[in-house]
């Protein structure tokens, strides 16, 4: 018998951890070789952890609600094989999750007096930042684990903190900043748990706003030709392809026509380089009651716009049943958001890290404006424009958003085939 390691996968281009939301299996179950073993969330998905061989799981490393670098052993198992190793021995081998990440600067060193065990980084560092005394947290997880959302409880239930060891005097200047305290609830408040989707779309969120120096601008096309173009079309085409044929579709396919102009657009910024990126493969927003989405059109620029409507409505419909994979949620290289879906006419998009830019798509409406001296009532949309300013300068954005308005505003039956 041989002892196995199963570690955390890269699941995604970028992705550096994943969370143990649950886990599939319990010491003692025999597993074959591509057996799901636990579900872990990644930035916006859920993917399965398949076994890379066949034998017993001999003991779950990781907990759930626990995140873990990439790389990281998140079980054993015990396969058939070479001679077996001494347990202890293969624990000693096996890096625990806090061996596995790097070394994180604390604001104070907290106390750990609670019972013996692992703790994973997301713990320590949050007991670190609050002062907290592990050893008066009750745990929640298998077998007594402390998780963060215990210790996120203790915080937010007024937890009294461990006072930090005293040093010399420095400058009230040069003193860390104290953490503001957790908001509490009060009488009539509800109270809705952060689930680990959520959870994942804050940190990219804040990410994106940490790292991308974020510059906006918008221009407004005259959507008109579209309008009546897809209006004439829509019943025929639903009736003869079983799905919808979407303003959207359009949008996407004239801004992945620019993109193939303007490749700054499609690129990602990597330090001492930037990355322009040869496929053109666009994110598209998709909301649930609760939830956000971002799966992705692979090569947009070659689809027809019937190609891309069919790919839109899979997606979506995906999202909502809860069955988007890895690959559909990877590879996007520019984001196009329908905001107007929902009735906005002006937004400012979040960037989708570590992409350069997104455009948000708002509303047609109809507006009163002057051809020739004369009013007349047009269909309008206002396309905004969210830059990542390190790659991008107002001058290409500008002349890109203007493609992109001049592509949308020469749609007609004429020149616009949809097949």
């Amino acid at each position: 018998m041989a002892l196995e390691k199963i570690t955390m996968p890269q699941l995604g281009e970028s992705v550096t951890e994943g969370t143990i939301s649950q886990w599939l299996v319990a010491p003692g179950d025999h597993v074959n070789k591509y057996d799901a073993l636990a579900e872990v969330l990644t930035d916006k998905v859920t993917a399965e952890i398949p076994s890379s061989f066949t034998g017993t799981v001999k003991e779950l490393i990781a907990g759930e609600d626990e995140t873990l670098e990439v790389g990281a052993v998140i079980c054993i198992l015990e396969t058939e094989g070479a001679d077996e190793q001494p347990a202890e021995s293969a624990k000693e081998e096996a890096p625990t999750p806090e061996a596995s990440a790097p070394e994180r600067p604390k604001k104070a060193p907290a106390k750990q007096n609670a019972p013996a065990g692992r703790f994973s980084p997301a713990v320590l560092t949050l007991a670190a930042e609050h002062n907290i005394d592990l050893g008066q947290v009750t745990g929640s997880g298998r077998d007594g684990r402390i998780t963060r959302k215990d210790v996120l409880a203790y915080v937010k239930n007024g937890a009294p903190v461990v006072a930090a060891p005293s040093k010399t005097a420095e400058p009230a200047s040069s003193a860390p900043q104290k953490a503001a305290p957790m908001p509490t609830s009060q009488v009539g408040d509800r109270e809705t748990p952060i689930d680990g989707i959520r959870k994942a779309i804050a940190k990219h969120m804040v990410t994106s706003k940490h790292e991308i120096p974020h510059a906006w601008m918008m221009v407004e096309a005259d959507a008109t030709g579209l309008v009546r173009y897809r209006d004439g079309l829509k019943n025929k085409f639903k009736a003869e392809e079983g799905y919808a044929l979407t303003y959207f579709a359009f949008f996407v396919k004239a801004v992945a026509q620019a993109l193939k102009e303007f490749p700054i657009l499609n690129s990602t910024w990597a330090g001492d380089k930037i990355i322009e990126r040869a496929d053109i493969n666009i994110s598209i927003a998709v909301a649930t009651d609760d939830h956000l989405f971002v799966p992705v059109i692979k090569h947009a620029d070659e689809k027809s716009i019937k190609g891309i409507a069919r790919e839109i409505n899979e997606l979506a419909a995906k999202a909502r049943a809860g069955k988007l994979t890895q690959d559909d949620m990877s590879g996007g290289t520019f984001t196009v958001n329908s905001t107007g879906s929902f009735g906005s006419v002006q937004s400012m998009g979040i960037i989708n890290h570590p992409q350069a830019a997104i455009l948000q798509v708002e509303s047609i409406v109809k507006r009163p404006v002057v051809i020739d001296d004369m009013i007349a009532i047009r269909n309008m949309v206002n396309l905004c424009l969210s830059i990542d300013h390190r790659i991008l300068d107002g001058l290409v954005a500008g002349r890109f958003l203007q493609k992109v308005k001049e592509n949308v505003e020469t749609i007609t039956k004429e020149n616009t085939p949809i097949y």
